[in-house]
């Protein structure tokens, strides 16, 4: 691969909902460039950017891949993106190496749910945008159908600059509008179209829909409408100049169709590609902090180097690597940059331009390029590489939080050694992962996005580090807590042949607003209780109320205050009053009225919106309070707070109600009462549960 100047380079994501077909058209793509010598497919397992063991099982994209050709002059860093909604968070981390984006749409389905959900990561970063209608050959594929979804949901400004020769098994191929011309490919051929005329049939459509281009291209520049108005019409290379400025500017966002299967129209792709999209130095500076100050520095080559690293690859055998883009300066190879996060020295031998999991060597890589390097020592995905002489950092992708946590359990005393180093090294890869040691359950906990993100996880222990682990649904950290006050006595009184034990609390215990956990009053008068031994009461009560009194969870949210006691100038000591802050505990537990809590999470679903009626009935059943709706297009968005203990088995029951075409994203918001008939069977089970443990003991 030789290097290019920023100016020739095109970083391209290919983004869309799953199964539109986004892998399937890389490797087309590759193939007519000439970097394969033949289409690979994905049902064989032979594509250049599904290459992890994972993805040819289960044969889906699950982590973003990159492949580089070169196209009229040009290099294209296609960036092959997931499109399942648990996966989704690696397409928005990726997102932000790329300089537009190539949205694929699936010609039966449309638009769906993640079709939105990647527009809208790329409205975020600001990236022009087109259209693939993809599957065109399929059965009952439709390109009108398919465009009315497109600008029902994005509006008119996404317009066609092609049309279909032919429809399903007959789609033969593509009207170019820009230049009227018609292009045929052949079953199974290279990718390569023969121009010709443009049918007969499709002669006034296309005439249509070329004046309509051309109209939808002078909309926005005055030079442009004044030639129109005069004409009633551009010229080709305006028409081509109008609509490279409109797709720049996000004024328009051209649609274009294929059979990513059988390479029709691939060849017209890339020359979309090359031609309209920006290169990365045409987009503008990228804005970072130097020396505590907010900066901008200009994408070019003749600025100091620095790299922004937005991805991480953990691979058992080459160890850990980075992939990066040059956000200016020219990288060299053995270039020594420091690390913006810790302050490390990083030297980049061996860089090269990624070709899949191939890393393609260059001796430099120039502002805009994208490339990889292995084993950096200390460095991580969102960090920033950059020449000691200038020093800047760029923001780092913000992810969501993970909806879902599973308990993870190793097998064996030789996986629990190793769980822990290996879970690290996964997390590395998969900045959307969560893992953590509940503090009241004891459990490691796995947190993802939903239960096949963790499963993935799960088996890449397996397979890339020997590590065999169990997973567990989650046990509920419930709370327990008081609805009314009381007034007890704690005394404590042991004789013993020598000295004794004696201490002596009165206490007043009442409830405190929800979050406030615990607070303790001294109103202790004329040395009732002396000064030393009022934090061992203190101290006796929160050992007490961290064991709970219902079913041994944590005891939150009360008020102790200690008004009154007696000592023994012989007998009583710290552990006396200690125990003595027990007693009295327990006391006031009997007549407080205590209570469980539960953990209330925030729920946000999206789904098409037929489905709407049927989710709200089951956040209904399940305890749910809907607390806001929102249609955005063909989207439904519902928000509600649903307990904790009726979203463990959320994802499998909303894939089976949507086919899987919706999502959901689940966060903690606050602690409420359980309904006593859930209460019993939570007092039950742990009672059950510490019976069994007794049982066991004896």
């Amino acid at each position: 691969m030789r290097v290019y100047e920023g100016s020739d380079i095109r970083n391209v994501g290919l983004v869309g909902h799953g199964n539109s077909g986004k892998t399937t058209l890389a490797a087309g793509m590759l193939f007519a460039a000439g970097v394969t010598n033949r289409l690979t497919r994905v049902d064989e397992g032979n594509t250049v950017t599904d290459f992890d063991e994972e993805e040819i099982q289960r044969k889906i994209t699950i982590s973003t891949a990159i492949a580089c050709l070169e196209w009229n002059k040009k290099k294209l860093n296609l960036l092959d993106t997931p499109g399942f909604n648990i996966f989704i968070n690696d397409t928005k981390a990726a997102l932000v190496a790329a300089d537009a984006a190539l949205v694929v749409v699936d010609g039966v389905a449309g638009v769906e749910v993640q079709t939105e959900k990647v527009w809208a990561f790329a409205e975020e970063f600001h990236l022009p945008r087109a259209l693939v209608i993809n599957k065109l050959d399929r059965e009952r594929a439709s390109f009108e159908r398919a465009l009315e979804s497109i600008h029902s949901v994005f509006g008119r400004s996404a317009v066609p600059i092609q049309l279909p020769v032919g429809s399903e098994r007959d789609f033969s191929g593509v009207v170019d509008l820009v230049r009227m011309k018609a292009y045929s490919y052949a079953a199974g051929g290279d990718g390569k179209g023969t121009e010709g005329a443009i049918p007969g049939a499709l002669a006034e459509e296309a005439r249509k829909a070329h004046e309509a281009l051309v109209e939808m291209v002078a909309e926005g520049n005055d030079q442009l409408m004044e030639e129109f108005f005069d004409k009633g019409t551009l010229s080709p290379e305006n028409i081509v100049e109008g609509l490279r400025q409109a797709v720049r500017e996000r004024r328009l966002y051209p649609v274009l169709c294929a059979s990513a299967l059988n390479n029709a129209g691939t060849d017209l792709i890339l020359d979309f590609l090359a031609e309209y999209f920006p290169a990365p130095v045409a987009r503008g500076p990228n804005k970072g902090v130097s020396n505590g100050q907010e900066v901008e520095r200009p994408v070019s080559s003749s600025e100091p180097v620095s790299v922004y690293v937005f991805k991480t690859v953990a691979d058992p055998f080459a160890g850990r690597l980075s992939y990066f883009k040059v956000y200016s300066g020219v990288l060299k190879n053995d270039a020594n940059l420091v690390n913006g996060r810790n302050s490390s020295t990083e030297r980049l031998s061996h860089i090269g331009s990624l070709q899949g999991k191939t890393i393609l060597p260059v001796t430099e890589l120039h502002a805009g390029d994208i490339g990889a390097v292995a084993k950096l020592k200390d460095t991580l995905t969102g960090d920033t590489l950059y020449d000691k002489a200038a020093p800047i950092e760029y923001p780092a992708v913000k992810l969501p939080e993970p909806s879902i946590a599973y308990a993870i359990e190793a097998k064996s005393r030789q996986d629990e050694d190793r769980m822990g180093n290996a879970v690290q090294r996964i997390l590395e890869e998969d900045k959307s992962l969560r893992f953590y040691r509940d503090p009241q359950t004891k459990e490691f906990l796995l947190a993802g996005s939903g239960q096949q993100h963790v499963e993935v996880v799960v088996s890449r222990l397996k397979k890339r580090y020997g590590v065999d682990v169990t997973l567990k649904s989650p046990k509920i950290p419930y709370r327990e807590t008081i609805r009314g006050r009381a007034d007890v006595q704690g005394r404590h009184k042991k004789q013993t042949g020598g000295h004794g034990q004696f201490g002596d609390c009165r206490i007043r215990m009442e409830p405190l607003e929800r979050g406030r956990n615990f607070e303790f009053v001294n109103e202790i008068f004329g040395g009732a209780i002396p000064k030393q031994y009022i934090p061992a009461v203190e101290k006796g009560i929160l050992e007490a109320a961290e064991k709970g009194y219902l079913a041994g969870y944590p005891m939150v949210d009360f008020k102790v205050t200690l008004y009154d006691g007696s000592y023994h100038d012989v007998d009583s000591n710290e552990l006396s009053f200690k125990l003595a802050g027990r007693k009295a505990f327990k006391a006031a537990m009997e007549t407080a009225k205590p209570a469980l809590l539960e953990p209330i999470m925030n729920v946000e679903i999206q789904a098409p919106v037929e489905f709407a009626g049927d989710l709200m009935g089951d956040l209904n059943g399940r305890r749910g309070r809907i607390s806001g709706m929102e249609t955005k297009g063909s989207t439904q968005i519902l928000r509600a707070q649903v307990p904790m203990a009726e979203m463990l088995n959320y994802q499998n029951d909303l894939i089976s109600m949507t086919q899987g075409r919706a999502s959901f994203s689940m966060e903690f918001d606050h602690y409420d009462f359980v309904p006593p008939a859930q209460a019993e069977k939570v007092i039950a089970a742990a009672k059950a549960a510490r019976e069994g443990v007794e049982e066991e003991e004896e």
